[in-house]
């Protein structure tokens, strides 16, 4: 069922169209990704969705008493109370629901028979609506919600007010998912997260009983969530159906494809009008020529495939070639004044891109300061190899001076080179016109990454250094820089919590823990199986050191064996029956995507009747479906009766 759509809304801004035509529909159970440019529209539309804003054209509407929650982006928690108060206030009402029970226990005792016989219908009514509603167990949802986040009991009596920004807006997520509105819509909701955290989310969500809207530049968190993707380009909304991953391969089938069509059509018109040109004014050959002219005038031309997705563009070219022993970390402990990580060893050989990971506070950025020398290392040290030409990227922007202009931030560090050569390169990094005449200060983050990009780039390295390279770049601008990454003829070390840019880049990872380090070959993916690997072998260790385990393994072996005839038959009979209904909700569930789908389509909009008619549709599937799911879990718990 929609539960909320936008019909041909537009947005102007001093005259001028940031989008038009817009057209979007959520489901009950969406999985949508927004995704786009920065400044492409996307937190103005989702304003416009929430009403904070109002469209210059079109419409909104939504399911009558439809909950929103949404979380802009580094939007903070802002509360007197403690962690778990506010935590807790989510649940007010079941709170009031469960002491008016417990008033009612009370009256109970001591009530006459016919007393007794009402109090015991209202509380029967309270207690069914307190479990339906989780009562029983909120408190343990807020505990788990707040271990996800890294909060543990220690925290619970902290007052909110004391926490740093990121707290904060870790918080003020983890109050909305305790709320569950019907539409949650996040943005960057993946900022100030580790990995740890994020891949919590990401279990978390993937379960949430509502439907999801979310902005984000984390396009392995978006492969892991959504199904659908909602691109915001050339001034409107498309729509593709899948996750991020399958999104870029399809954009890029349709732009080749829209691109084919038209140089096809140009090739065809440049013929006609070549015959046109040369027989005109023959007489044998003439009336010919007009018919052909007639043909291009009448004919329906394909528009040239938009592209606003202006990227920058760059490339890491080294001056010289490193040896092949780039640096080697030993025996080392890393930290300030107490420890945060020891031993940490590791090896980097030249044309390798290793990745450190690890969760927040273990210290990894702390790790690069040392291999530079800017921090001292506790114990142990690192020892550099020959012709090695070491570039850093500060995630923190430090090397840029906030006073000077983008054009002396660049050409002071290069006096020799002429002011046009300095434009032309900052223009390759999107920094064109008036903006070279900006001063650091006022530039966004994704401006200043850009900028410590165009100096890194500049200084032609043989080995960088990188510590969060993909903080406040949009998606497009962490696509260039990981084609100018892979391209590059040196050699990478770098931290990130971003797992697809890993995954891009990485041939080896270096995991950070308290412990010290462990060193794994290959990227991201390869990094997360090997661990599972190494998880499910020493539990299978533990496993035969104990006879108890052992002894439920032979148990339950002798238990199967014991099964009669009679009983294997009836458990294929049911295994058959639920295979059955699997597949009948697999196909009643596509037919109601499929309308759905039809529903959405911009000539249906305005057909009042064909919408009813497809309502009603998805209406009867519905129904179709909760009947075949309540039988599929009637045979699915009579099988498990077998196990």
């Amino acid at each position: 069922m929609i539960i909320l759509q936008t019909q041909n809304v537009a947005k102007r801004f001093n005259g001028e169209d940031i989008f038009s035509n817009v057209n979007l529909a959520v489901q009950e159970k969406s999985r949508i990704a927004l995704v786009g440019r920065n400044g492409a529209g996307k937190s103005t539309l989702v304003k416009i969705i929430t009403g904070e804003i109002n469209a210059d054209e079109g419409e909104v509407s939504q399911k009558r008493g439809l909950n929103i929650g949404y979380l802009a982006q580094d939007t903070g928690l802002d509360s007197d109370k403690s962690i778990y108060d506010e935590m807790e206030s989510v649940f007010a009402a079941l709170k009031a629901t469960e002491a008016k029970l417990r008033q009612i226990e009370q009256q109970m005792a001591t009530a006459s028979p016919a007393e007794l016989e009402e109090l015991s219908s209202t509380y029967d009514n309270l207690r069914a609506d307190f479990e339906q509603k989780n009562g029983y167990s909120y408190e343990a949802e807020i505990r788990g919600v707040l271990h996800g986040f890294g909060f543990g009991e220690k925290d619970y009596n902290r007052k909110i007010t004391e926490l740093s920004g990121g707290q904060k807006t870790q918080l003020a997520l983890a109050k909305l998912l305790l709320e569950k509105p019907d539409l949650l819509i996040l943005d960057e909701p993946t900022n100030h997260l580790d990995v740890a955290t994020i891949t919590w989310l990401e279990g978390y969500i993937k379960n949430y009983p509502g439907a999801l809207l979310i902005i984000s530049h984390d396009r392995y968190f978006l492969d892991q969530i959504v199904n659908e993707v909602y691109e915001m380009a050339t001034g409107t909304l498309h729509h593709f159906k899948g996750n991020y991953s399958k999104y870029v391969e399809e954009k890029a089938q349709i732009e080749k494809t829209q691109m084919k069509e038209y140089e096809k059509q140009q090739a065809k018109i440049e013929k006609m009008q070549e015959f046109v040109d040369k027989n005109i004014v023959r007489a044998s050959s003439t009336k010919q020529a007009q018919a052909r002219r007639k043909q291009l005038e009448k004919m329906d031309r394909i528009e040239k495939p938009k592209d606003d997705n202006k990227v920058a563009r760059f490339s890491f070219t080294p001056n010289r070639k490193s040896g092949d022993n780039i640096i080697k970390v030993s025996d080392a402990a890393i930290g300030y004044t107490e420890i945060l990580s020891e031993p940490i060893n590791f090896e980097v050989k030249r044309h390798q891109a290793i990745a450190i990971v690890g969760p927040n506070g273990v210290g990894k950025s702390t790790l690069l300061k040392s291999i530079l020398g800017q921090i001292p290392f506790i114990k142990g040290g690192v020892q550099f190899g020959t012709g090695i030409d070491t570039g850093y990227y500060d995630q923190e922007q430090k090397s840029l001076h906030r006073n000077k202009k983008v054009l002396n931030e660049l050409w002071d560090d290069h006096p020799t080179v002429n002011e046009g050569d300095i434009r032309s390169i900052l223009g390759s990094f999107l920094f064109s016109g008036d903006d070279v005449d900006k001063l650091v200060a006022d530039l966004s983050g994704g401006e200043k990454a850009r900028l410590l990009l165009t100096k890194l780039a500049m200084k032609h390295n043989n080995f960088l250094i990188l510590d969060e390279p993909t903080n406040h770049l949009d998606i497009d601008s962490r696509e260039v820089l990981e084609k100018a990454l892979r391209e590059f003829d040196g050699t990478i070390l770098f931290v990130s919590h971003d797992r697809y840019f890993i995954n891009q880049i990485a041939t080896g990872t270096v995991e950070i823990s308290k412990d010290g380090s462990h060193a794994y070959l290959g990227n991201y993916d390869y990094y997360i199986a090997k661990k599972e690997e190494m998880a499910a072998v020493k539990e299978h260790e533990l496993e035969q050191q104990s006879p108890a385990t052992n002894t439920k393994v032979i148990s339950a072996k002798k238990n199967q064996y014991q099964l009669s005839k009679e009983d294997q038959k009836k458990k294929r009979k049911l295994s058959r029956e639920v295979e059955s209904l699997e597949a009948t909700l697999e196909k009643l569930n596509q037919q109601k995507e499929q309308t759905e789908a039809e529903m959405t389509q911009p000539d249906t909009f305005n057909d009042l009747g064909k919408l009813t008619e497809l309502q009603a549709q998805v209406d009867n599937l519905s129904e179709e479906i909760t009947q075949t799911e309540t039988e599929w879990e009637s045979k699915s718990l009579e099988l498990e009766d077998f196990d």
